[in-house]
């Protein structure tokens, strides 16, 4: 009785403790959203998404910095994610046991872990410093950079939980490896692999420190890939470290944006593509 009435005080700790954390993390959670849709809302105009970047007090809006993100995301997800699916197919199909898939495994790891500012050095130090100048494209080629190891991680384990019956039962029937992995196993985890892509997509439309090395920032429109390129993140950093009151009103409305778009990001990848 005593064993049994200490494990039941032990449990009551732990779950109390547990709790607690819980408790804790989902307040300053809640807190955040709040404040955002507080603030964000307020922002919020039409001259938001028809209007560039604004002198301080001035009237303005985000339309330049929105377009850019979209313009890079879009273009660094099109680049990233055939790559990361080719390799992710490599590392589960054929590279399990030999030195090369072993040596890719532990690269993608280090590039998984490592923080976006040494990206962001790194294409500036090959990129824009050889070019003597800031441009979208490397703005685009630095986001890429963090999309391809969350698309490989995602693809290898997806297409490794496809039970090995299913390829056995190909080969059977005599189908060639190609045609397997095209038509059966990659199938099989398609929903998988589109979710990696999509919570990929998500990480990169509010990275700042990789796009202050590369694109940097402009307080016009352009579409011009060789040249400076608005983003959201950047002139979310610019605006908020502000004095200016119509700065920081639109700094909160593009972290708004930001919010609502990695949020309808997480809501269709765990909705429309999930498994059934």
């Amino acid at each position: 009785m005593k064993h049994h009435a200490r494990r039941k005080l032990v449990n009551a700790i732990a779950l109390t403790l547990s709790l607690g954390a819980m408790a804790f993390g989902l307040v300053w959670l809640i807190w955040i959203l709040v404040e955002t849709v507080r603030l964000g809302i307020d922002g919020l105009a039409l001259a938001t998404f028809t209007q560039m970047t604004p002198a301080p007090m001035e009237e303005g809006g985000l339309a330049n910095a929105i377009v850019g993100s979209l313009l890079m995301v879009g273009l660094a997800t099109l680049i990233g994610t055939p790559i990361g699916v080719m390799a992710g197919i490599y590392l589960a199909e054929y590279g399990q046991k030999g030195w090369l898939g072993a040596t890719t495994r532990f690269i993608n790891d280090i590039l998984l872990s490592a923080p976006s500012i040494v990206i962001g050095l790194f294409i500036y130090s090959t990129v824009v410093a050889r070019m003597k100048a800031f441009s979208g494209f490397a703005g685009v080629l630095a986001l890429a950079l963090i999309v391809i190891p969350v698309v490989i991680r995602t693809t290898e384990n997806m297409l490794v939980l496809v039970p090995n019956a299913l390829r056995e039962a190909a080969y059977a029937l005599g189908t060639p490896k190609w045609k397997v992995i095209g038509t059966i196993t990659l199938k099989s985890a398609r929903a998988g692999v589109v979710t990696g892509v999509l919570l990929a997509v998500a990480r990169i439309s509010g990275e700042t420190a990789p796009l202050l090395f590369t694109a940097l920032s402009n307080q016009f429109y352009t579409a011009d890939l060789g040249q400076p390129m608005a983003s959201l993140p950047v002139t979310i950093f610019k605006f908020a470290m502000s004095p200016y009151e119509n700065w920081q009103k639109l700094a909160w409305a593009g972290v708004f944006l930001i919010t609502i778009g990695v949020l309808g990001l997480n809501i269709l990848a765990r909705t429309m593509f999930r498994q059934r």
